[in-house]
């Protein structure tokens, strides 16, 4: 059997962070990596921070998720009210039980102030009284910071969003053990909050920094909240020049996670996607288009599962109503694709289960991409964590930097532990660049 890493070589690593990390942020990052390291949970800024309580009471018990979403006033209107009244109706009295919403105003015009407090408590006084939505104000009360008269538009933009981000965090980093970055203009999708909960519940053996859980460039992250200090003094090192979003994306190279896990479906999506600021220093990123029916390359099955000829491996693969079936699965035991050749995948999907109850289900494993060299058996000799098994499921996208181009020859199911019951693997799904 092959050696399965959850992550890269560290020379292999490095490499990545390298070429990954864009040419614009190299040189604040390098000047800068030493004093991140040694920081302190808070930065000295933060030390400055006011808060004043606008609306609610914080919670008496802290939470599974902490919604935080940061808004400020904009000429052409917001979308924050839309954007609660799509949180809350979504969500049910039990996922409800497991989060709170905390909402950051950061524009100090006290008219914007007064009159979006008005609207927010009028529309969601139950929510407020039962602790379950919070509003507040921030402020940083240093000297350094008010001069802003000699910044560029694009840079004041990027000051603003590093300073409002990092007000929210830092007020956030105690009131749950996760934490979910939300803009002001986000509708989102039905029992979000259990779906991120199922896939909180599968990662938590592994190493991670960020899980995504949209295609927005800041929307639908989530992060632990033991790490929001360290975020939060990371926007206020690099204040004026460098890009909010471009911070935000190398956040998790920094701790170790060589690439970002997008998960789908996506849960969250822009009321108003593809919009410009003022200052066109920034454009939303879109949402990407919906890829179509997988396209699986021609491929060989390999696995050590005990088989039948009436449900071959290969049905698994197939793209029809067909499905391999098996039983008493060890921990350690594998169903492997190889393609015939090396391929840019873009999407994977792994389903075990039949069903809707997902009946003879793999209830603990993980997919896992495998690269050249092929070894012994026709199999990749490395490996690399993909993701775990959600309910029995993985749909997740394939991360490729434009810098550095790996492509995939195999895809691996791991068995995680043992399973007495029956398995099904009804179907793999590949996507790949054509």
């Amino acid at each position: 059997m092959a050696d399965t890493y959850l992550s890269c070589p560290q020379m292999e690593k490095t490499e990545i962070l390298q070429q990954t990390v864009q040419e614009q942020i190299n040189s604040e990052i390098s000047n800068h990596l030493e004093v991140f390291r040694e920081m302190q949970k808070n930065s000295p800024l933060l030390q400055c921070a006011n808060y004043t309580l606008l609306a609610g009471a914080l919670p008496q018990e802290k939470k599974l998720l902490t919604v935080g979403i940061s808004s400020m006033q904009r000429p052409q209107g917001s979308y924050l009210l839309d954007t609660l009244q799509s949180l809350f109706q979504v969500s049910s009295e039990a996922e409800l039980k497991s989060m709170m919403v905390l909402v950051h105003l950061s524009d100090p015009d006290p008219e914007w102030l007064s009159q979006t407090v008005a609207n927010i408590s009028g529309l969601f006084a139950l929510h407020i009284k039962a602790k379950k939505l919070l509003v507040v104000h921030g402020l940083l009360d240093d000297s350094s910071l008010r001069n802003i008269n000699q910044f560029s538009p694009c840079e004041e933009l990027y000051f603003r969003q590093k300073v409002d981000y990092a007000l929210l965090m830092n007020f956030a980093s105690n009131l749950s053990d996760y934490f979910l970055l939300m803009d002001d203009n986000i509708f989102c999708t039905p029992n979000f909050v259990s779906s991120i909960s199922r896939a909180l519940s599968a990662w938590k053996k592994y190493p991670w920094v960020v899980l995504e859980f949209s295609s927005l460039t800041f929307s639908g992250k989530v992060f632990h909240s033991s790490d929001l200090s360290h975020l939060a003094s990371f926007f206020l090192l690099f204040l004026k020049d460098t890009p909010t979003h471009l911070l935000l994306s190398n956040f998790g190279f920094l701790l170790g996670q060589t690439a970002p896990i997008s998960l789908t479906p996506k849960l969250f999506h822009s009321w108003d996607n593809g919009f410009i600021s003022e200052d066109t220093c920034y454009k939303e990123k879109e949402e990407k288009k919906k890829i179509g029916k997988p396209n699986n390359p021609p491929a060989r099955i390999y696995t050590d599962m005990f088989f039948r000829d009436f449900f071959l491996p290969e049905y698994a693969y197939s793209l029809d109503l067909k499905y391999f079936k098996t039983q008493h699965v060890f921990t350690g035991q594998t169903f492997t694709v190889v393609f015939k050749q090396s391929y840019k995948v873009i999407q994977i999907e792994v389903i075990t289960g039949i069903g809707i109850w997902g009946v003879c289900r793999l209830e603990h494993g993980q997919v896992e991409l495998g690269y050249l060299p092929i070894g012994k058996g026709h199999i990749c000799n490395r490996y690399v964590l993909l993701g775990p098994l959600v309910k029995g499921q993985l749909n997740q996208e394939v991360y490729h930097d434009k810098d550095f181009v790996e492509e995939v020859r195999c895809v691996r199911l791991l068995v995680t532990a043992p399973q007495q019951s029956n398995l099904c693997i009804v179907g793999i799904h590949i996507w790949i660049h054509v």
